[in-house]
């Protein structure tokens, strides 16, 4: 994948950034922000100026998510003060923010499905009785053709892809005249295409004057697209490194610096992690010499002809035809809402197949029931870790053994061995690395990190054998991501494992091959390396060469 800074002047520190002394648009200055039990933000002091992208990096619980609701009015501070131009302002609603030209994009749609994309942009911006139609179309061309897209104002919301959709929420948000956009995991779901179509209208953004904060936990993207990089830790803004030194500093040398500062003496542990590669997973891993080739066992999930019927707004699939052997990790890579809930129920049991066959270690499992498939060693992690995978009133150990109930030596004669299960509830959290008091912390009270990992210790022990992985490592920090990706490969030692994400540099770094599906069908089949990211791009948005040269190259 081609980055902003290759093939243009973005190296260029006196062409990339404004200069040091430009006003900034707006000033953070020692903000505080507490809640019971957290200090979210430390004393924190942060700036953007007109006609940069500043990147802001740090890990989950480092208080970016509390400064940016802070800016846009969803959240006041303690203490600090937020300065506009110059001028102490009080920011205390969206609308205030909005009216100071604070705009902000968040990683998931706020459009109305159901209304047209002109319908969306005029929701709620009329003073009078009528609504200027005729005028909000010209308009919308206008900042079509200063973003350098064609957004087609009477398409419906819902039929937008998401790469379209998110260029739509920045027209929303200049729409009001803002001048500070936020982008908060702006690249989080979308195709390698959708991602360099958002490059460029970054790029346009800048050169019109805008001020934008990029939040990402993907380093290649903060180093190539931010002007100035800040680094938030444990509430407190460890530093940013300026213009000069982003511009200046080669990029193996800056990710170490921005490591060094985002992780501290742990730095060391994490350089392998694939986000925090400057080029990439792809481009990183192209460049490694290729080991022996494994030798694959036989057949362990098998998909032949499969069919399982949405569910409400959910779609769902139809004729997949699939299979993942012993000591192999499949990934499934897909535009978000194209059918990879039911794929991982149909498998799981959670969904009824209406068609094909499922089968386990060679025998079908159609007629079988969440779990009588358990017992055989298949699990499946959700993605809904919240909603489904943890029960926040029990505690961390009887989230562990919720699929044991009744079970020796757990259970006996129908009671609970408290004692036992403590005893290896304790063992799976210092194995699985789970934070918490003890074990008999509520659940509902962990972080999302602690969560998944009680998650993971629940699915993959206990005789685990095949282990659908559901969005593995979405919302995760860096630590988490690099544990539960390490675990996903260690399922090549006598298990398998199907990855389901959205996060195509995930797939790419932990799989050995990838399936792409889109609109319910798996369309083509792609191998981790040069170009494959372009490839599988081209496959989720529906580009049917690229599938048929992936049919003929497999036949």
């Amino acid at each position: 994948m081609t980055r902003p800074d290759q093939g243009s002047s973005r190296r260029d520190p006196a062409a990339a950034a404004p200069s040091a002394r430009t006003a900034a648009v707006v000033e953070l200055q020692g903000i505080t922000k507490r809640f019971p039990g957290v200090l979210a933000n430390d004393d924190i002091s942060f700036d953007v100026r007109p006609g940069e992208v500043h990147s802001l990096l740090g890990e989950n619980g480092a208080g970016k998510s509390t400064l940016m609701a802070i800016l846009s009015g969803i959240q006041t501070p303690d203490s600090g003060e937020i300065r506009v131009d110059g001028t102490p302002v009080r920011i205390d609603s969206p609308r205030k923010a909005l009216d100071l030209g604070i705009g902000t994009v968040y990683q998931h749609s706020t459009l109305i499905p159901a209304l047209t994309v002109l319908e969306n942009l005029m929701l709620g911006d009329s003073t009078g009785l009528r609504l200027d139609a005729a005028g909000a179309r010209a308009r919308l061309e206008e900042f079509g053709a200063l973003l350098g897209v064609d957004v087609d104002p009477a398409a419906r919301a819902a039929d937008l892809a998401l790469g379209r959709q998110q260029q739509v929420e920045i027209i929303k948000a200049l729409w009001r005249g803002s001048r500070l956009l936020i982008l908060d995991e702006p690249t989080s779901m979308l195709t390698p295409q959708a991602v360099e179509e958002l490059y460029t209208v970054l790029g346009r953004l800048k050169a019109d004057g805008l001020a934008t904060i990029f939040i990402t936990h993907k380093l290649h993207e903060a180093v190539s697209l931010g002007d100035r990089i800040s680094v938030l830790r444990r509430g407190q803004m460890v530093g940013t490194l300026n213009a000069d030194a982003v511009g200046s500093t080669p990029p193996d040398k800056l990710e170490e610096i921005v490591i060094e500062m985002m992780f501290g003496a742990a730095a060391a542990d994490l350089s392998e992690v694939g986000e925090l590669r400057v080029g990439g997973v792809e481009e990183a891993d192209a460049a490694a010499p290729a080991g022996p080739a494994r030798v694959l066992g036989e057949p362990l999930l098998e998909l032949v002809g499969v069919a399982a019927p949405g569910v409400g707004t959910d779609p769902g699939i139809a004729d997949v035809d699939l299979v993942v052997h012993e000591g192999e990790v499949v990934g499934v890579a897909g535009v978000d809402g194209n059918g990879q809930r039911a794929l991982a129920e149909a498998i799981s049991g959670q969904r009824r197949a209406s068609g094909g066959e499922i089968r386990l270690f060679g025998a079908p499992v159609n007629r079988l029931s969440v779990l009588k498939r358990e017992k055989l060693g298949l699990r499946y992690l959700t993605d809904d870790r919240i909603g489904e995978g943890i029960v926040g009133n029990l505690s961390i150990a009887l989230n562990l053994f919720l699929k044991r109930i009744g079970q020796p030596p757990y259970w006996r004669y129908g009671s609970v061995r408290k004692r036992a299960i403590d005893a290896r509830a304790e063992e799976l959290c210092e194995q699985f690395d789970v934070r918490a008091p003890g074990v008999e912390t509520r659940a509902g009270t962990l972080s999302g990190g602690n969560m998944q990992k009680v998650l993971l210790a629940r699915e993959l022990s206990f005789g685990s054998k095949v282990v659908i992985f559901h969005k593995p490592t979405y919302g995760l920090d860096l630590k988490t991501t690099l544990a539960v990706r390490e675990m996903i490969r260690q399922m090549r030692d006598g298990k398998a494992a199907l990855v389901i994400s959205t996060d195509l540099d995930e797939l790419l770094e932990v799989s050995d091959r990838i399936v792409v599906l889109s609109r319910g069908r798996l369309v083509g089949e792609v191998a981790p390396g040069p170009g494959a990211a372009e490839e599988i791009g081209g496959l989720m948005i529906g580009d049917v060469s690229l599938s048929l040269a992936g049919a003929e190259s497999a036949a």
